[in-house]
């Protein structure tokens, strides 16, 4: 065993997204991927979509009672904040954070207002009173588009932080532990 691969196994873990964070997350992975690619049949594209916004009425509770680092309260920057650790990451020296980073914060928060947008224009084009309506549709396909994009903004975020900051964001959100601060630099 090489002394990298040595320092890899001793690094010390902690506990950051919970499991209803995680279930959430992956829950939502799944139900948005099946709704886009299952249209027909449209009970089927329907039920994806109820799951949807199920899933998101449950982080927004989860977001105000759950625990440290899935409370909102506990992430979500103010824009200085924001624009400053954006800022530090085009120069290459932000700040690693053991729950979201502000631009994690703005992703989620920009992700759950799409996917609520689209859940409230699916559920219209349903109601008689938007039924057969253009604008609604079309609102309904922009804003699933404009879900595309955050959705690739968002991968190639995760990407970047695990690259420099030395750890696998995506197996964090699989097993809920996160390398503990004083590992960070270890090596």
């Amino acid at each position: 065993m090489t002394i990298v691969e040595n320092q890899l196994l001793i690094r010390k873990t902690i506990p950051v997204w919970d499991i209803g964070v995680r279930l959430f997350h992956w829950s939502l992975v799944a139900s948005v991927t099946l709704s886009y690619f299952v249209i027909s049949p449209r009970d089927l594209h329907r039920f994806f979509g109820y799951t949807v916004v199920a899933l998101i009425t449950f982080r927004l509770i989860w977001g105000l009672i759950g625990p440290k680092h899935a409370r909102f309260g506990n992430f979500i920057p103010g824009p200085r904040k924001l624009l400053g650790y954006l800022r530090d990451i085009a120069r290459g020296v932000e700040d690693r954070y053991i729950g979201h980073n502000p631009a994690g914060a703005a992703m989620i928060i920009a992700l759950l207002l799409v996917l609520g947008g689209i859940g409230t224009t699916g559920y219209m084009m349903g109601m008689d009173a938007y039924f057969g309506e253009e604008w609604v549709e079309d609102l309904h396909k922009t804003l699933v588009n404009g879900l595309f994009v955050l959705v690739v903004f968002h991968l190639a975020g995760v990407i970047l932080a695990s690259l420099r900051h030395r750890e696998n964001l995506v197996a964090a959100m699989l097993t809920g532990r996160k390398i503990a601060e004083s590992e960070v630099n270890t090596q």
